[in-house]
């Protein structure tokens, strides 16, 4: 066939394996294998918006995670509380907001209240955790309404909305983000604005900017026990539930032919118990042998110096399902670049395990504290990504934290160990566990050195 006719032909046109083709399971294996990595951040958004239609109205699941019904978002009025198991690696720099949403049947208003100087932003996602609205103080985005719609929502916008954003799917998710010093008065100061932050189905708008009082709404209990992260993928049903997935999202411009061959061994294990088994042993080691990999940050995203890592294309993941994958299976819904860059490192200068067991110091030298023009922090999270309880209470320190000393020089010291590092020394540090942990920078609004990757983090230097 000439160049110029298959140029022509539609990616419908090309057909994939016939139905009833005999199927090796070591080729079922290699291709499920791919199939788990695709599908396993897609199966975990399904699995939390279903967590979340469960709540009767906006609230906190266990009292700690900000939750709503479909269609809506739940606010908190303070930092997260370190036993949240929801989401790894949440930052204690912003107040959170959280909800899922069905767009296609239900889209909904997003209120954006007057923040002043405040930094802000709100990430809406969609089913593939792909960012698609851009609504934040980086944007300089002004107060009012916002619409979110799906993929084939067909509708009348009405009066006073500022503007539409369309998903790509059914299924997004939303996180509103309010900045807050770490001192009472910022924490009082916050609220008028929390009350303002809603989002709500398209038939409750009024044109009016609604509010809630978000320290009045009610605990849900919170599901599972897990030590970890709520385990959302279970491998074992992993391959039960892919189809809906492959059903409910349309391939992006050129996935045509992999859903096709994802699908067309779907379907021989729907005829054949063993290749059924073989997906599902497929999954189970796969979950172990690779997603356990992607959980470490030195196998997420790319180096930037001194032992970091960052992933440089953060909820723009397109056809990038190994970050995507190591993303959600590690710390789950980036925002994009320029919104937020995350940068994080298990190990020291020397390349050794960080440990609680030692004492770490991070020196940030005269003007190389992270280039922002929104708000920078480093966090410490425990072998499961989650905050360790401490007696400060302290999970962070950076921009937020007005105690923290600069030293004679001009430079600012950091100090990771699970004991005092000195009365005089207190204020820049954050307590580990005494055991693996994890250091993690955010950059909110991070200015071009780091988004061009010409900041390089310092090193992480054992005592």
């Amino acid at each position: 066939m000439e160049a110029a006719q298959m140029k022509s032909l539609a990616a419908n046109d090309i057909k994939g394996t016939p139905p009833g083709t005999v199927m090796p399971k070591e080729y079922v294996n290699a291709v499920g294998r791919l199939a788990y990595v695709w599908g396993w951040p897609l199966v975990n958004n399904m699995h939390r918006r279903a967590a979340f239609s469960k709540v009767p109205e906006p609230g906190r699941l266990g009292d700690v995670l900000p939750a709503a019904p479909v269609g809506q978002v739940g606010m908190l009025t303070d930092y997260i509380r370190p036993d949240q198991h929801f989401v790894a690696c949440p930052n204690q720099d912003t107040v959170y907001g959280a909800g899922f949403f069905a767009l296609d049947t239900q889209p909904v208003v997003v209120q954006v209240p007057d923040f002043g100087g405040r930094f802000f932003t709100y990430q809406f996602v969609d089913h593939r955790t792909d960012s698609f609205v851009q609504i934040g103080k980086q944007y300089g985005t002004k107060p009012g309404f916002y619409l979110l719609v799906g993929p084939n929502w067909k509708g009348d916008v009405p009066k006073g909305i500022n503007k539409v954003f369309q998903s790509p799917t059914d299924l997004a998710a939303g996180f509103p983000r309010c900045f807050q010093d770490d001192v009472p008065e910022d924490k009082i100061a916050i609220q008028p604005l929390l009350n303002q932050i809603m989002v709500y189905p398209l038939s409750e708008f009024t044109g009016t900017m609604k509010t809630k009082d978000w320290k009045k709404t009610p605990a849900f209990p919170s599901p599972g026990g897990a030590k970890g992260e709520t385990k959302w993928v279970i491998p074992e049903t992993f391959f039960d539930e892919l189809p809906t997935v492959v059903n409910q999202v349309p391939p992006m411009p050129g996935e045509e032919s992999f859903y096709g061959l994802i699908t067309s061994v779907l379907d021989a294990a729907a005829k054949n118990p063993d290749l059924k088994e073989t997906l599902k042993q497929t999954a189970i080691s796969a979950e172990k042998e690779l997603m356990a990999l992607l959980f470490e940050f030195r196998n997420n995203g790319r180096p930037v110096g001194n032992g970091w890592t960052s992933p440089p294309n953060g909820a723009r993941w397109g056809t990038d399902y190994l970050s995507r994958a190591a993303t959600a299976k590690s710390n789950m819904f980036d925002n994009t670049p320029e919104e937020t860059r995350y940068i994080y490192t298990d190990f020291d200068e020397k390349g050794q395990r960080l440990n609680g067991q030692n004492r770490y110091t991070v020196i940030f030298a005269k003007g190389h504290l992270p280039p922002v023009k929104g708000f920078w922090s480093l966090t410490v999270y425990n072998k499961e990504h989650l905050f360790h309880p401490n007696k400060l209470n302290r999970y962070s320190l950076g921009t937020k934290s007005k105690s923290m000393q600069t030293n004679a020089d001009g430079s600012t010291t950091l100090y990771f160990q699970a004991d005092s590092p000195g009365a005089d020394k207190e204020s820049n540090w954050v307590p580990v566990p005494g055991e693996e942990f994890s250091l993690y920078i955010r950059s909110y609004w991070p200015d071009t050195p780091i988004l061009e990757e010409k900041w390089t983090p310092p090193a992480v230097v054992r005592a």
